[in-house]
């Protein structure tokens, strides 16, 4: 493969741990680049290549680097399985997978499940490399086994505090640390008595999740109950949220404008879905803003975009929607047909209201756009006397349409 870079995976075992076309590709190459552990792995008799350490931070620096060791035979290292969570991904998105030639290892996850007797297909993994600790958040459910990817010493001990905290305390923590070299260990606690401060950076932690008593139940299906929410009352109540994430139908990947953000619900859920789902919360109150930023943080959705301002105004310059959802504002000037204009071919729209005159607008834009109109009505069984009656909730009206290609 003419002018390819060649990746190669690593683990804790090092030089002896590697197949001969990974050691053929490092003898061979006249630049090796890694991380300065990766890098100490090496004999220097062996790989006479010239050594450069990743700069920091790396993900900027990739595409210089490269261009500035054009033509010579480049030879990058990666822990593990390098398209696991590696620089494989990064190298691909930098110049092209066509130009790489990668020698996979086994990732420190297999490692982990060969120790542990857990089949690999029945085990979420969660990286926490860069990435906010809140996001392991959305894994945590009953019975379920996860494995955390951590970024230092300090991370179990992170992990067993957020577990402690989200009402999680009775979960078996292990840390397996350098897993496949001469200092494995494995360390075993309850996320209650967690009692290491730190640990060796090279580790994967496995939980068994167990929840506490009294901690609510948050199930994987949108409809979350409200009680999970902190609001002022802006809230798309549960049973209309799981009938509007419905209509929205999210699948893996898309984006969402969450347009009124309130509480920040249907944004929240919509990424719960799937961890690829991306949304971008619009809520022109500040004090709301930052509650949507709470909530996301707590129900595990760190990576929610907020944008505190008025729409369709804050809508400016953001990327091109998948779909949208209108929960507050209808009335606004413009908003309606500043989100329908933004939509691509196929994208959905769903709009919620309570008032007659937003009721008014989405019914003009049914007669004008087709799709779904309707309402929504739910009431609740509560104490009347000492017999029981029907409460009424407020009813939504809904329109949902998916825009066609003529009307791009």
């Amino acid at each position: 493969m003419n002018g390819a870079i060649a990746v190669v995976g690593i683990g804790a075992d090092g030089w002896d741990g590697l197949p001969e076309s990974s050691r053929r590709a490092l003898r061979t190459a006249e630049v090796l680049i890694g991380a300065p552990r990766q890098l100490d792995l090496l004999p220097g008799d062996h790989c006479p290549g010239e050594r450069i350490p990743w700069p920091s931070p790396l993900r900027p620096a990739v595409p210089g680097l490269l261009a500035a060791h054009r033509g010579r035979a480049i030879a990058v290292l990666a822990s593990g399985d390098p398209s696991f969570y590696g620089i494989g991904r990064t190298l691909a998105e930098t110049v092209g997978a066509d130009r790489l030639r990668i020698h996979p290892h086994p990732s420190s996850v297999s490692y982990a499940c060969a120790r542990l007797g857990w089949p690999l297909e029945a085990v979420e993994t969660v990286s926490l490399v860069a990435r906010p600790l809140a996001a392991l958040s959305a894994a945590l459910h009953p019975g379920r086994r996860v494995l955390v990817l951590g970024e230092g010493p300090e991370t179990p001990a992170r992990v067993a505090a957020l577990l402690r905290d989200t009402g999680w305390s009775g979960t078996r923590v292990r840390v397996l640390e350098q897993l496949g070299g001469p200092a494995e260990r494995l360390l075993d606690a309850t996320a209650a008595d967690w009692p290491y401060e730190r640990t060796d950076a090279l580790h994967v932690l496995a939980l068994d999740c167990v929840r506490d008593p009294d901690t609510l139940r948050l199930g994987a299906a949108p409809g979350l109950p409200d009680e999970a929410y902190e609001h002022d009352g802006q809230l798309t109540k549960r049973y209309v949220r799981a009938a509007t994430l419905a209509a929205l139908a999210p699948a893996p990947g898309e984006l969402l404008w969450d347009i009124g953000g309130g509480s920040g619900s249907i944004g929240i859920e919509w990424m719960r879905t799937h961890r690829s789902c991306r949304a971008v919360a619009v809520e022109r109150s500040a004090e709301r803003a930052a509650r949507i930023e709470r909530n996301a943080d707590t129900l595990g959705v760190p990576g929610l975009r907020v944008v505190t301002g008025p729409a369709p105004a804050a809508l400016a310059g953001l990327e091109t929607p998948d779909a949208v959802f209108i929960g507050g504002g209808l009335t606004a000037p413009g908003l309606l047909d500043a989100c329908w204009d933004a939509l691509p071919a196929g994208g959905r729209l769903v709009a919620n209201t309570v008032t007659l005159e937003s009721e008014a607008l989405l019914a003009d834009r049914y007669r004008r756009h087709g799709g779904e109109l309707i309402r929504l009505a739910v009431a609740a069984a509560v104490p009347v006397g000492g017999f029981t009656g029907w409460r009424q909730a407020m009813p939504v009206t809904q329109w949902s349409v998916t825009k066609g290609s003529e009307e791009g």
